[in-house]
């Protein structure tokens, strides 16, 4: 027979083992559901910067990237490195705005060589048009004159001036002036 203390002991030795590993079961439990939630993007290194010279034809046009950033030309600006290409807008007054596409070129790393970003092109170069002159405002607004119409084919020659059909619209002959009285 085993004493009453060895027994008691040993239960408490067994008990013990069951709540170590219940608790070690829910610990392991928890990490993984944590896991499942953990994004992998947080390892991921942010791309580096680029700079993006830009220039413009005449100088001194507000450039702006579609990212954000932009200066008066010429200038540089540091963009963070899009996974696509983006756009540069050129405005000066009296000019034509103007929209340059830009590609971004990644290139991975491998054993030998670090992954780098190409800028293409880069000095971002925009040659600006003047306006032309504003429209006059004669030019947009034509008085309406009426046409005169046609006479159809065939039709005689218009009435002269010993026709018995005298034109209508020609201007009419003053009139001869009254005869004189005659004298007494």
């Amino acid at each position: 027979m085993v004493p009453a203390g060895i027994a008691a002991a040993s239960r408490i030795g067994f008990d013990g083992l069951i709540m170590r590993r219940v608790i070690a079961i829910a610990i392991a439990g928890l990490s993984l559901a944590g896991c499942s939630s953990l994004s992998w993007d947080a390892f991921k290194s942010t791309p580096a910067p680029v700079q993006v010279r830009l220039e413009s034809t005449p100088p001194g046009a507000d450039a702006r990237t579609s990212l954000g950033p932009g200066c008066k030309t010429p200038c540089s600006v540091s963009v963070p490195a899009p996974d696509s290409g983006f756009s540069v807008t050129y405005t000066l007054p009296k000019f034509q705005p103007a929209t340059i596409p830009v590609q971004v070129i990644h290139n991975p790393a491998d054993l030998t060589t670090p992954s780098s970003t190409v800028i293409d092109p880069n000095p971002v170069v925009a040659e600006l048009e003047p306006m032309g002159p504003p429209p006059k405002a004669a030019a947009r607004k034509k008085i309406l004159k009426p046409k005169k119409p046609k006479s159809p084919k065939g039709a005689a020659a218009p009435a002269g001036p010993d026709s018995a059909f005298p034109d209508p619209n020609a201007p009419q002959p003053a009139a001869p002036p009254p005869p004189a009285a005659p004298a007494r």
